[in-house]
């Protein structure tokens, strides 16, 4: 016979403000695999970016982004505005705004970690009672020990979720060896990392395959690209979940923890 799960374990990633989406979401314990808040929604072409900059300069912008050119996005962007420094306030008073609602709206247990594009020290402040944030640390849910490595490596974007990819692979050693490893970023393999409808390669990590093939997890689960073009896979026995974007599908990827 089958052991009975003595807890089921969920994890999502890439929730993007998505609230609504948390009523059905089911398991015992939940684990949010990063970016929480809303900075744009390239569907809809809504989200933070767009409240304080308009939807025309934060469009050109993206433009200017996906030819490379960053430093002329960020000169488009900012002189669409008449004070810099207020825009960058008012982008931290909406994201607490999308925090805030994220939290009241998460089921308890919950543990969450940061991606690419929060702003972690931010996140941290407004951790409520029932939700640990966790970041290159270890847990144990049930019989299971689960590790957690936030955030994402440095891009020329310079945002506040990225990382010098020496000291993001250094989290690894912290966590050490688990049966469940959790990021933000995919493994740096071609497959996991590109984006079939952005038709564009998203930033992985080449230490957590080191990790991987150094400590053998059962599982290793990330989110970050919205749509793989292979969602899951293996490196060795390690079984490899993209867990989802959940804003745009409310989905997520469950493990029974046995007893």
């Amino acid at each position: 016979m089958l052991p009975l799960a003595a807890m089921r374990v969920t994890a999502i990633s890439d929730l993007h403000g998505a609230v609504e989406h948390l009523q059905g979401i089911g398991g015992d314990v939940l684990l949010v695999l990063g970016d929480l808040i809303n900075i744009l929604d390239y569907r809809t072409w809504d989200g933070i970016l767009v409240e304080v900059f308009g939807r025309d300069s934060v469009r050109e912008a993206a433009d200017l982004r996906a030819q490379g050119r960053f430093d002329e996005a960020r000169r488009t962007i900012l002189e669409r505005v008449d004070d810099p420094h207020e825009a960058r306030a008012r982008i931290a008073e909406l994201a607490r705004r999308d925090y805030e609602r994220v939290f009241d709206a998460l089921p308890r247990p919950v543990y969450v970690t940061f991606g690419n594009v929060d702003i972690p020290d931010l996140l941290r402040s407004l951790v409520p009672d029932g939700v640990r944030f966790v970041d290159a640390e270890a847990v144990a849910l049930g019989s299971m020990s689960f590790g957690f490595v936030g955030g994402g490596v440095r891009t020329p974007l310079g945002i506040p979720g990225e990382v010098p990819e020496e000291d993001y692979d250094a989290k690894f050693e912290r966590v050490g060896a688990v049966d469940v490893i959790c990021t933000h970023l995919p493994p740096r393999i071609p497959w996991f990392v590109y984006d079939v409808v952005a038709r564009k390669f998203e930033p992985g990590s080449t230490g957590l395959i080191t990790h991987i093939q150094r400590t053998r997890p059962k599982f290793a689960l990330f989110g970050h690209v919205h749509n793989p073009l292979v969602a899951s896979g293996n490196i060795g026995e390690t079984v490899l979940v993209n867990v989802g974007h959940f804003q745009a599908h409310g989905r997520g990827y469950t493990i029974d923890v046995p007893d």
